[in-house]
């Protein structure tokens, strides 16, 4: 199935030059974390003044600016949709944050336009963080979806108490 986006968005996203800002909204989850973490890969404006924070506004949510670089998931035919967020590493405690956590935390990605973000040209649901790296310079998050290969393999029989209507 073929996405729909705005040729505004497409004009920004694929042009040499544009005044529209595409922008990277990623929403990450996870059991350990009492909210999700809102990050956004722009400045759209400004949230606060002290602390000094911008961000971006999408749905009445604060997304934090972080600088955060991102490869839009790509459509392999024979490999799950991936992507890779890479963040500056900024802070000694970054690497840290990989190394707790036990399971994989579950990702959306959104892009908007800094000048319409409440409207989504495309949304990337139910991802889940793969694998964490980390050096002195950046903090890399690669993300992927469960490949449908992965499903059990008999997924079940087709019973007659499992599955009634197949038996009439």
């Amino acid at each position: 199935m073929a996405r729909l986006v705005s040729l505004h968005a497409r004009a920004a996203i694929q042009g040499q030059e544009t005044d529209q800002v595409p922008v990277m909204l990623a929403t990450i989850t996870h059991p350990s974390l009492s909210v999700p973490a809102y990050l956004s890969s722009d400045p759209t404006e400004r949230i606060s003044a002290d602390p000094l924070v911008y961000g971006t506004r999408h749905a009445g949510i604060v997304f934090p600016f972080v600088l955060m670089g991102a490869v839009l998931p790509d459509d392999q035919d024979k490999s799950p949709p991936k992507t890779t967020l890479v963040f500056e590493n900024v802070d000694a405690d970054m690497g840290r944050v990989l190394r707790s956590i036990p399971s994989p935390a579950s990702v959306d990605l959104a892009v908007v336009l800094a000048a319409t973000p409440d409207v989504i040209e495309l949304q990337f649901t139910g991802l889940r963080a793969t694998r964490g790296s980390y050096d002195a310079n950046q903090v890399s998050l690669d993300i992927s979806r469960e490949p449908f290969t992965s499903e059990p393999m008999p997924a079940g029989r087709m019973t007659k108490a499992r599955f009634p209507g197949l038996h009439l």
